[in-house]
């Protein structure tokens, strides 16, 4: 990761200048100017050249934007939808419908608690059956009124444990995806932070997929990759590399198509400019997809999944 403690102490005494300012009426505007030109230089220059490791470690930032409190940020009127009609209602996998400017959508997101409290019953954003059942109640309801479909993607992947075993839990997001792929509506996904195996393509298996720019996508954890193929924790780092995670690397393969920038350091450093900037990209690939007729949308969504990867594949041989 870059030298967090040298931006730090800079970020500090830009801090200590604006109190200064505005408690002692000290006339240092410029001095304050000129430490945040460097405070922003020193941002671009440590950032500038990222690992996919470092960028794991920035998905995975506990001030990240994400579940929620983002969800709102991002669309107006959010009225959510509880439970899976089936007698249980999971806080992982959260969902409803809103307005995203004019538009009525549905939406789902992951949600992985604000909270010490919050995080372990939403069991840091992993998941039940009943998180995937609620998720597919919701995608019929998008099918029937006829409302766009926006997902917003954030979790280390379903939850592992015996309760999600016992309730079939490969078979809940079995139906996410067979529901969502022949869903006659516009849909859309946006990686946050986290996108974790199943859990997270269950629900994002869609016509357009984006990413911000520190998100991460992938099939397994770095460390659950390093594992089973190096045997040593230690080696995730490397594993990171090896999975080609971060979104760059995944929009090159042609797996997402866009990468939404984020404020040099992180999504946590200007959680509303995040936002923002990922309201305008849903509205600009929304307004697209609204363009297409639903045969043509679910033939090139056909196409997409059918033939995801083949471009890279043809690269390497051509």
């Amino acid at each position: 990761m870059p030298d967090e403690r040298a931006i730090r102490i800079l970020e500090e005494k830009v801090a200590e200048l604006r109190r200064m300012i505005e408690e002692g009426g000290l006339e240092l505007s410029q001095e304050l100017e000129v430490l945040e030109q460097r405070l922003q230089q020193l941002r671009r220059e440590q950032y500038a050249k990222l690992s996919d490791w470092d960028r794991v470690q920035l998905a995975r930032h506990p001030e990240r934007p994400r579940g929620l409190a983002l969800v709102q940020k991002v669309c107006d009127d959010f009225y959510e939808l509880r439970g899976d009609r089936l007698g249980g209602d999971d806080p992982a996998l959260r969902g409803g419908v809103a307005r995203l400017g004019d538009r009525p959508v549905a939406v789902l997101f992951h949600e992985r608690g604000a909270t010490p409290a919050e995080q372990r019953a939403c069991r840091g954003g992993m998941p039940l059956p009943t998180g995937y059942r609620k998720a597919v109640r919701i995608m019929r309801l998008a099918g029937r009124l006829r409302l766009p479909l926006v997902s917003f993607v954030d979790t280390p992947g379903a939850y592992p444990g015996v309760e999600a075993e016992a309730g079939n839990i490969a078979g809940a997001i079995a139906d996410c995806l067979a529901t969502l792929l022949t869903l006659p509506v516009p849909t859309l996904a946006v990686i946050l932070g986290e996108g974790g195996s199943g859990g997270a393509i269950a629900i994002a298996a869609c016509d357009r997929v984006l990413m911000l720019e520190n998100a991460t996508y992938t099939v397994i954890s770095p460390e659950g990759a390093a594992a089973i193929l190096w045997k040593e924790s230690s080696a995730a780092p490397q594993a990171a590399q090896a999975l080609a995670l971060s979104a760059a690397r995944l929009r090159k393969l042609g797996v997402v198509d866009g990468v939404i920038p984020e404020p040099v350091g992180g999504a946590h450093l200007d959680p509303q400019a995040t936002a923002q900037a990922l309201r305008e990209a849903l509205l600009g690939h929304l307004e697209e997809l609204a363009s297409l007729a639903v045969e043509e949308l679910l033939a090139l969504r056909y196409s997409r999944y059918r033939n995801v990867g083949i471009r890279d594949a043809k690269a390497k041989t051509g």
